[in-house]
């Protein structure tokens, strides 16, 4: 196959395009800086110039290609400081998903997107707070927030499998750890620690933060593309409910500075039905739980020096995936007050 990837010299992009290449497929690989061109050229894949404002590059290239995957983000419009940054970059990636679903509808190609398992810690303010004493139960990927930014794009994706798009999106852990990243929440953590002489958590730092190694998530990003049912959220999960005390705690021992508690402050919710400061809404359309063989993935506990093989179908594999239900799609987040504790597996 033929495989456009926006993002793809960046953390995890340039880890799938060298998964995908492993596997036999062609890449093209959006560019948007010289420096970014070299990078896939080193890695064997052909060189789109572009970026995501240059939608008619973008929707031509998806029309060449075989199929998409979405990992590009405007992050330094999220993260400029600006009032309403991260409200306008989430709605930006709305349009870009909206424009390569035209480009696609009625194809059945494949589009992979990108979103995050934090997204579920927003079913709080959703379905309000449990009963006192109430059980909390596990997050899966069947759980779905009616809008908001980030879940605006990602109802969207699903809502083309109506289209005749192959739709499916990889919601990343908050942690995706490799020598491959470099700008992350991680490292972003660790200079905050070496700049403030602490390493911070939230609260008693119980909430809990799953992870995933950077060549995991691209092979699950592969394996999406290649077999996942259209309309599939996908968990992008190794490392289940990590209480983040236990993260600060890492940080702190190799950063040689103190871990320390810091009270929550809220701040105001987005409304629930669009992106802040955003006129555009999404009807949420619930799409079927993915099967636990519909990619076959294991996670490979790969190293920073190897990549992981292909998983195969054999018949002594299958007994051990259902046993294991697939981990790389399962999830533990957390949330405040929602009922929902996001630590155990994925809907089955």
């Amino acid at each position: 196959m033929k495989i456009f990837i926006t993002g793809a010299s960046g953390h995890i992009g340039g880890a799938l395009t060298a998964d995908l290449l492993a596997a036999g497929h062609q890449v093209l690989g959006l560019a948007r800086s010289d420096a970014a061109a070299a990078r896939l050229a080193a890695l064997g894949a052909e060189v789109v110039r572009g970026d995501l404002d240059a939608t008619d590059v973008l929707t031509a290239t998806a029309k060449a290609a075989d199929g998409v995957v979405h990992l590009a983000y405007k992050h330094e419009l999220a993260l400029s400081g600006a009032p309403d940054g991260f409200a306008r970059a989430a709605d930006f990636d709305l349009q870009v998903v909206e424009a390569l679903g035209e480009a696609l509808a009625g194809s059945g190609k494949p589009l992979v997107g990108t979103g995050g398992t934090l997204l579920l810690a927003g079913l709080g303010a959703h379905l309000g707070a449990p009963a006192a004493g109430a059980p909390r139960r596990p997050g899966t990927e069947e759980d779905t927030l009616p809008g908001g930014p980030r879940a605006d794009s990602e109802n969207a994706l699903v809502a083309l499998a109506d289209r005749g798009v192959r739709t499916s999106s990889v919601r990343l852990s908050p942690t995706v750890h490799s020598d491959l990243d470099h700008h992350g929440f991680i490292p972003s953590l660790i200079a905050m620690a070496r700049r403030n002489g602490f390493s911070a958590y939230v609260g008693d730092g119980s909430n809990r933060w799953p992870a995933v190694h950077t060549r995991d998530a691209a092979r699950l990003y592969r394996l999406a593309v290649e077999r996942a049912p259209a309309g599939s959220r996908l968990h992008g999960v190794a490392d289940e409910g990590v209480p983040f005390r236990a993260i600060a705690e890492a940080i702190g021992r190799g950063a040689g500075v103190p871990a320390r508690g810091a009270s929550p402050r809220r701040t105001p919710r987005p409304p629930s039905g669009s992106s802040r400061g955003s006129s555009r809404s999404t009807t949420p359309r619930r799409a079927p739980a993915p099967r636990p063989s519909s990619t076959g993935t294991r996670p490979t506990r790969a190293s920073s020096t190897t990549s992981p093989r292909a998983t195969t179908s054999r018949p002594e594999d299958r007994a051990q995936r259902a046993r294991q239900r697939s981990i790389m799609r399962r999830s533990r987040t957390s949330s405040s007050g929602s009922g929902l504790d996001f630590s155990c597996t994925s809907a089955a």
